[in-house]
């Protein structure tokens, strides 16, 4: 008999979720049927898109949502053996049950981390790569802003950007993160806790904004949209000042029309046919040392929760994950 332990969301909070919220619960799981696969999770993914959906999407008293790296334990499915590394969406829980159709088997490089899997080469620099190159139609020597620099997906973009020939200033909630930041060689870094977003653009985009890249909103939306350039383009990746239930208010959004700016949220499907082109690129850029990333690391399936407080408090610097018992 196999068991495994999983998070289970008891209450929708209200604003910033607590540990209160969640709870950990055992469970036994079936043998795998034809066409399935026993799955150990190695590393959860901590994601901000998780947030809006504790507020309506994600069932209460049901495992919570998520993605994970894991290792084929069992299988029964022609496709997978045993030691096979995977990515599935099946959620905060330590090991489970799939139809194999629905995991991806990764081709794991041997001279890469496996946790790279989780997001330079996963789902984060995708977003990344993706969000730059196709939906801000990005060109060498334009002026880029990327909001929450630091994270996961944001520390990726304003390095792509870089690299692509652009002039690239960040923003992130910390001196620490901003020392990191600037070791990446962007061309200017705000904290924007200890200087007004909208004062502290202003200064940094002398030449004005043709590419933003947002994953907040708000206060940094509406600072954006005062900088930016004739026929700029903004890729909505994500709006984490909204996600703790707060609405703050974009008030310039007539700056659209004046500036006849683009602004479109995507999803990484609006980019598939991307794919082998981000892997090559990405794979290149990892092994020359290009591309550097940082990872925060919860140990265990029962302090999940306070890895996903952690992140939503700005605690992270780059890719947050819970590291699973192989």
């Amino acid at each position: 008999m196999t068991t495994s332990r999983e998070i289970h969301l008891v209450k929708r909070p209200d604003g910033m979720p607590r540990d209160a919220d969640f709870a950990l619960r055992e469970v036994t799981l079936p043998e795998p049927a034809d066409g399935q696969a026993l799955v150990q999770n190695l590393y959860l993914s901590v994601d901000p898109a998780t947030r809006p959906r504790l507020t309506r999407g994600q069932d209460v008293n049901a495992v919570l949502g998520g993605f994970a790296l894991g290792r084929v334990v069992k299988s029964r499915a022609p496709n997978l053996k045993e030691g096979d590394v995977v990515r599935g969406a099946y959620g905060y829980r330590e090991r489970y049950v799939a139809d194999a159709k629905h995991l991806a088997k990764v081709d794991a490089d041997p001279k890469l981390p496996l946790t790279v899997y989780m997001h330079v080469m996963g789902g984060a620099g995708f977003v990344a790569y993706g969000g730059l190159l196709e939906i801000g139609k990005m060109k060498s020597g334009e002026q880029v802003f990327v909001s929450t620099a630091a994270g996961s997906v944001g520390s990726l973009a304003s390095q792509i950007a870089k690299l692509k020939g652009c002039t690239v200033v960040g923003s992130t909630g910390s001196d620490d993160k901003v020392a990191w930041l600037k070791t990446l060689g962007l061309d200017a870094v705000i904290n924007y806790k200890k200087e007004p977003i909208r004062d502290a653009l202003e200064k940094a985009t002398p030449k004005g904004i043709d590419v933003y890249f947002d994953n907040v909103g708000g206060d940094h939306l509406e600072a954006a949209l005062r900088r930016m350039n004739t026929l700029g383009r903004i890729a909505v990746c994500g709006m984490i000042s909204t996600y703790n239930d707060q609405q703050i208010g974009v008030r310039n959004l007539s700056a659209i029309i004046y500036a006849r700016v683009n602004i479109r949220g995507f999803v990484a499907p609006d980019f598939m046919h991307l794919m082998g082109q981000f892997n090559e690129e990405m794979a290149g850029w990892l092994k020359n040392g290009q591309i550097k990333y940082q990872e925060t690391l919860f140990e265990g399936i029962e302090n999940a929760p306070r890895a996903l407080i952690a992140l939503l408090n700005g605690e992270n610097i780059g890719k947050m994950m819970v590291k699973l018992p192989a």
